[in-house]
């Protein structure tokens, strides 16, 4: 049509939670910590729930301040690794060296399963992902832990689609830092202009998106911020499978 120009879309990044995984978990119930309280016990070390409960929290704070940044991520896996060496005993260090490399992962694991209620995608993720795989680039900005983001992935049925996966933990800070962003462009060597960025918070996603002029695709879903003040996203669905309509409507622009 006349007056129109046409946007060539290479790729398209997505969050995770809240836009593609419908997930819920609660960090703050006191089940999760006598359960790792009582994995603990096994390798030795004695500490009663709450504590565990107090010393997770701690660390991560103290993480958050350490790393100094606007949008501080922390780091799971790590603070498993401090509360093992701080309460470490003699009959912990005689377990097999691996058990032990392995350990503050695997509590990082156990803590975020035992703190799940929910792992679901939205209606319609899997088949509109597989749908544009076929001709799109994918790719994911997610604030999220190395220990669970790909695997919670796979457990939905949605490994293998994405490169790359931006995961906040290995930078240390989360959306909406455009370092995130800037990241997967540079990963896929393209263009702000090339990529559509799909996600549901209006703050971390719309406007993180947009600091790097990416375009936006904000998904109205049951989590995430639902307004920012001076924020509009450039397209709003409220059904997954209505993202083919806003891939066409970047691509007629």
């Amino acid at each position: 049509m006349p007056g129109e120009t046409l946007m060539t879309i290479k790729a398209i990044i997505f969050d995770v939670n809240g836009t593609l995984i419908d997930i819920r978990t609660n960090e703050w119930h006191d089940e999760v910590y006598r359960v790792i309280s009582n994995l603990l016990s096994y390798q030795g070390i004695m500490l009663k729930p709450e504590m565990v409960k107090s010393l997770y929290f701690q660390i991560m704070k103290e993480q958050r301040a350490a790393y100094g940044e606007l949008h501080p991520e922390f780091d799971a896996i790590d603070i498993f690794r401090q509360i093992i060496v701080q309460h470490a005993t003699f009959f912990m260090l005689s377990l097999p060296t691996e058990k032990l490399e392995q350990l503050p992962r695997l509590l990082a694991e156990i803590h975020r399963a035992a703190s799940r209620l929910r792992l679901q995608t939205y209606p319609d993720v899997i088949e509109v992902i597989r749908q544009l795989h076929e001709n799109y680039r994918l790719a994911i900005i997610t604030d999220s832990q190395i220990a669970y983001a790909i695997p919670e992935l796979n457990a939905v049925g949605l490994s293998g689609y994405f490169n790359p996966v931006i995961i906040s933990e290995h930078f240390g800070y989360r959306k909406p830092d455009p370092r995130l962003f800037l990241a997967a462009l540079t990963d896929m060597a393209l263009n702000a202009s090339e990529v559509v960025y799909v996600g549901n918070d209006m703050y971390r996603d719309v406007y993180g998106a947009q600091s790097m002029g990416i375009k936006t695709v904000f998904f109205k879903s049951n989590q995430g911020a639902q307004e920012k003040e001076g924020v509009k996203a450039d397209y709003i669905i409220y059904n997954f499978s209505e993202l083919h309509n806003a891939i066409r409507y970047f691509e007629r622009r």
